[in-house]
């Protein structure tokens, strides 16, 4: 396991404190992208569950093929109940969207278009990115030595701008870390004024529930917190794009002008089916990456690999140089990893998958490795 400053210190890495380059095209911000002619290609890139959909929500997809002629909105009033039900939370506390992205989005076009946005890095990039080529003003601090977010140091931000939305990712992408509990209470609590915490918790439910406390308890008290959510990661419904957001009425008004307010019924439907199957399918599939990601920790352990603790469905792996010529050749091997993320430009994301994906994986890393 690794630390941000042994990091900075073995790298030279002075940079770390620095921004994201606004150079950078949107389309470079995707997924290394997979030569035709390699139709079997191990896809450990792009954070996906490789378990898929559980099989309600595969059933209810299907059997919904033949609605897809209609948009269905009577069924949206049912799916912001469930959801709500499903968190303790009242129904015009929820804001369904495809994918927790557009949830993303619309927060930061309500409360970062004249205020900035304020977070750290590295994190979730890509909104960040579309906010500077928008002209919109973006503030960034580094990550803390154990990779949490700097929770003072954004507080701090915020107060310099006069407000502004403040955007954490827990556990963080790319680095799979965690932000303590304490950090992000006191945060809450020291919120400055004119300002709005937005927390993404795309990935927390592959977190240890006793390492990891969701954002929603401050929704559930009113408080200026949104939380968002997503199908797409304990689910294993990327594709289907179903994801939502969690907060205060007015926060939620707020952001509605720039939603489309409209869900495809099959990824409803089957989001649906798979929020039936929450209490017995989340603690199992925690429970299976658990195991995965341990096993892949212990190989790296073994080869005195440096790694970043995770807390989530990848892993972030100090490879020694530069990562864009490392995925590459691991892509001429048959496996896909992660792209850069900027200023950690030495190390790799690798999304977890299946036991024999993973022993692929492991084959093909230490062959360029070590080439």
């Amino acid at each position: 396991m690794i630390t941000r400053r042994r990091l900075i210190r073995d790298l030279g890495y002075f940079a770390a404190a620095g921004h994201l380059t606004g150079k950078a095209s949107v389309a470079s911000l995707e997924p290394q992208s997979t030569p035709p002619s390699q139709s079997d290609v191990v896809r450990l890139d792009s954070n996906e569950n490789p378990l898929g959909p559980p099989p309600s929500a595969i059933k209810a997809m299907v059997d919904g093929m033949s609605a897809t002629a209609r948009y269905h909105f009577d069924e949206f009033g049912k799916f912001r109940e469930a959801i709500a039900q499903s968190e303790g939370l009242r129904p015009e506390q929820v804001l369904f969207g495809v994918g927790s992205t557009e949830v993303i989005d619309a927060a930061v076009s309500a409360f970062a278009s004249s205020k900035p946005l304020i977070t750290a890095t590295a994190t979730y990039d890509i909104l960040i990115e579309l906010e500077r080529r928008l002209g919109r003003q973006v503030v960034q601090v580094p990550l803390t030595e154990s990779w949490g977010y700097p929770v003072r140091k954004l507080v701090e931000e915020a107060v310099k701008a006069g407000g502004g939305l403040i955007y954490l990712c827990n556990p963080n992408n790319p680095t799979s870390s965690l932000t303590p509990k304490g950090d992000i209470e006191w945060l809450v609590t020291n919120l400055p004024p004119h300002s709005v915490l937005l927390v993404d918790e795309a990935y927390i439910h592959f977190a240890q529930p006793s390492e990891v406390e969701s954002t929603l308890k401050y929704v559930r008290e009113d408080k200026d917190v949104i939380v968002t959510r997503t199908f797409s990661k304990i689910y294993g419904m990327a594709g289907a794009r179903a994801g939502f957001g969690c907060a205060r009425p007015d926060l939620l008004r707020a952001m509605e002008p720039f939603m489309d307010n409209v869900i495809p019924v099959l990824a409803l439907r089957g989001a649906m089916a798979a929020l039936g199957d929450r209490d017995s399918l989340v603690p199992t599939r925690r429970a299976e990456f658990g195991r995965i990601s341990g096993e892949l920790c212990e190989w790296l352990h073994q080869k005195n690999i440096r790694y970043i603790e995770p807390h989530a469905n990848f892993v972030m792996i100090n490879v020694g140089r530069d990562v864009r010529p490392f995925g590459q050749e691991m892509l001429r091997h048959g496996v896909a990893v992660g792209r850069p993320f900027p200023p950690l430009n030495q190390m790799l994301r690798v999304t977890l998958g299946t036991d024999q994906e993973m022993k692929k994986f492991r084959e093909v890393f230490w062959q360029v490795y070590t080439g």
